[in-house]
């Protein structure tokens, strides 16, 4: 199936059940296409005046979230009409949906700034040193990381706002940050071409993967990295060859 877009397409998103598609892009347009008649004509929504950067269902889908350059603006699902519109003095950058608890998180300049999904009343906002490209609230809430141009990741207490470390790791700047579902890695994507996954916990044995501290390791090489625990080397070889299709060629890094 190939849904034909006029102009580039920035953000897609999917409702819980997989029956619609939401879409926007640098024509400025909303579109929902409904994936159970693929031959209809998708419902549009216009409002913004720049191209669409991100577009997000919320509220058990019954309501969107959509960012241009610099707004961002809550849609109601059943009527296609704008509910309320949030403005900033200078360009957003990202957007991240929590549904537990429907908090919206939106970076824009040194801002790391928290709403509500569904009033989009101000909750709280933090500062950064440096330009922010991107932010992720942990699953728990307790604290969040965040990334920019200064090549750095931050992590923050979500509570008292307290920058509780920072960290170099990436040698360009830093485009994207997302927990994982269960909160126990993070992963940055940076202008240095690679991603980075990062342990929320360091040290902590995490399926197969077991973060080896510096002060463990009586190797050459003075960093953590990943190892299978309890696994023998003949163990380890019979996984490679069982597994010569794997996204990581070697046991990746693991950056602490």
């Amino acid at each position: 199936m190939t849904l034909a877009h006029k102009h580039i397409v920035k953000t897609v998103d999917f409702t819980q059940d997989s029956n619609y598609l939401l879409t926007g892009g640098q024509d400025k347009l909303l579109r929902i296409y409904d994936l159970n008649k693929p031959e209809a004509e998708p419902k549009e929504i216009s409002g913004h005046t720049s191209g669409i950067k991100k577009a997000l269902w919320c509220s058990e889908d019954k309501q969107i979230l959509s960012a241009d350059d610099k707004t961002v603006r809550l849609w109601d699902h059943a009527t296609m009409t704008e509910v309320k519109s949030l403005n900033f003095n200078m360009s957003v950058s990202s957007m991240e949906y929590i549904p537990e608890g429907e908090i919206l998180v939106i970076t824009y300049g040194r801002s790391i700034a928290f709403h509500s999904a569904v009033s989009l009343d101000p909750i709280k906002s933090f500062e950064a040193p440096a330009t922010i490209n991107s932010a992720s609230l942990h699953p728990e809430k307790e604290f969040l990381v965040a990334g920019g141009e200064d090549f750095k990741l931050y992590k923050y207490d979500y509570n008292s706002g307290e920058e509780l470390e920072s960290y170099k790791g990436h040698f360009g700047p830093i485009h994207c940050v997302r927990f994982s579902p269960d909160g126990e890695l993070y992963a940055s994507g940076s202008e240095d071409g690679t991603l980075r996954l990062w342990q929320t916990v360091v040290g902590k044995t995490y399926g197969l993967w077991k973060c080896v501290l510096p002060e463990e390791d009586s190797g050459e090489l003075a960093k953590p990295k990943i190892g299978f625990p309890e696994t023998t080397e003949e163990e380890l070889e019979e996984i490679a060859s069982e597994n010569s299709d794997c996204i990581f060629p070697s046991a990746p890094d693991v950056k602490a």
